[in-house]
Order: structure tokens, then sequence, then C-alpha cells
């Protein structure tokens, strides 16, 4: 019996439907390579060294945000502080050199009040340890006193740069040298003269610079010349007394 194909081209798909085309999708094939692959050590180690990474990354990003965040809060802080207390330094060193122009001020008083009666306190010490037999032929010194002297109590300019400047108190005082020449006719009294003059409160560093036999009115004696320093003592060591003056 003869067959009539009344769709045409439907056997030659069906053919070559059987014969080829596209391979099919083998999804237990799939798996189970994917299961191999899964038990491939470098596999495993790479997938780990990359969560590692990733954790690595995330908790470092982390800690320097916190970290950041930490240190403009800081910053924030000092900046307010130091706006806060840069007027307080500023009054700070205006009161500092307030009080330091008045202390150089008070020093200064009290350098001249010190050294306005040298001259008296010299004749004084020197005339209370002459010995007997011994003579002063003159008595001089050198340097000047506080009282002689011109200070300035003002503070200087400031320096370059615009730094802070300190006010010196402390006031410089001129060292005073003294110079005694006399004549002695005992040789011992000269030594008990010098050691006199320096257990005085006023007097320093007694020095004899010259001793020579010489002729005084006809008499030998013995003319010296003692140099020494004028000591300015603590004022507990100085007695002062009220001068009175009484008027009729």
């Amino acid at each position: 019996m003869i067959g009539i194909n009344l769709h045409p081209g439907t056997g030659q798909k069906a053919r070559r439907s059987s014969g080829g085309g596209l391979p099919k999708l083998d999804i237990a094939a799939s798996i189970a390579s994917l299961r191999e692959r899964i038990r491939d050590p470098w596999m495993i180690g790479a997938v780990g060294a990359t969560v590692v990474a990733v954790a690595a990354v995330g908790l470092l990003y982390t800690t320097q945000a916190r970290r950041e965040a930490a240190l403009q809060e800081a910053e924030q802080k000092a900046v307010q502080d130091s706006t806060r207390y840069a007027s307080v330094l500023r009054e700070r060193e205006r009161a500092e050199a307030k009080r330091d122009t008045v202390l150089r001020s008070l020093n200064l008083i009290r350098a001249i009040d010190d050294d306005r009666f040298i001259w008296p306190h010299v004749m004084d010490e020197v005339s209370r340890a002459l010995p007997p037999y011994t003579w002063i032929v003159s008595l001089g010194f050198s340097g000047t006193g506080q009282a002689q002297q011109a200070v300035s109590t003002l503070p200087s300019a400031p320096a370059a740069g615009g730094k802070k400047h300190h006010v010196q108190t402390a006031i410089p005082r001129d060292t005073v040298r003294i110079r005694v020449v006399g004549n002695t006719v005992d040789i011992q009294a000269l030594t008990r003269f010098m050691k006199q003059l320096e257990s005085s409160p006023f007097l320093e560093d007694v020095q004899l610079a010259k001793s020579e036999r010489a002729t005084d009115n006809g008499k030998e004696v013995t003319q010296f010349q003692l140099d020494m320093l004028y000591s300015r003592p603590e004022a507990e060591l100085v007695r002062r007394v009220p001068l009175a003056v009484s008027v009729r």
C-alpha cells in the first residue's frame, strides 16, 4: 500500500532530530564534575584565601573608619580648646609682665637703699678694724653704687618674630673695689688689721698688694696697701637705727 505524506518536511525534521542537532544539557554530569572540583585542595585553598582577604579588607575598612572618626573628633576638640585657652594665655602673659615690672621696680629700690651708704659703711668698718700704732694715709674706692646708676624699670621692646619677652627682674650691680694705704710701726698690727677687715660683713677678699719699709717724720715705718671688695650683706645682717633729730 502506498502512503502519502500530507505534511512535507516532517520526515526530514524527524530524521534530523533523531540523527544530529544541539547536545543535550546533562545536569547530573555537571554536578558530578563540580563535586570533583570541590574535592581539589587547590580550589579549596583559593576559595578560603578569597574569603579571608575579603574579611580582612572589611575589618581594616571598619577599623580605619572608626579611627578617622575618632581623630576628627579629637581635632575638633583640640581646636576648640586652643581657641578657648588662647585668651587665657594672653591674659596670663600680661599679668606676668606686670608682675615682673613691679618686682624689678622693688628690686631697684632695694638696690638703691643698699648702696646709698657705701662710703659710710667703708669708713666705719675701716676705723673700727684699725689697730693701735697704725694710721691711714689714703682711702678710696672705684666703681659705682646702684644709687648713682640709671636703670630703667620698663620692659624692653619685644624680640623679632613676636616672641615673648621676659622682663629681667634682677638688677645688675657694679663691683666696688676699695684701696687702703697706710703706715704702721708694728708688722703684727697689720696682720690683725687684715683679719678684722675680713671679718666685716661689708668687706671681703682683703689682699695685701704692697708692703715696704718707709720713713715718716724721721721714723721707720711699714707702708702697706690693701685691696678689697665691698660686700653687700643680706638685709637681716644689717642693723638699722632710726634717725631722731631733736628740735628746740
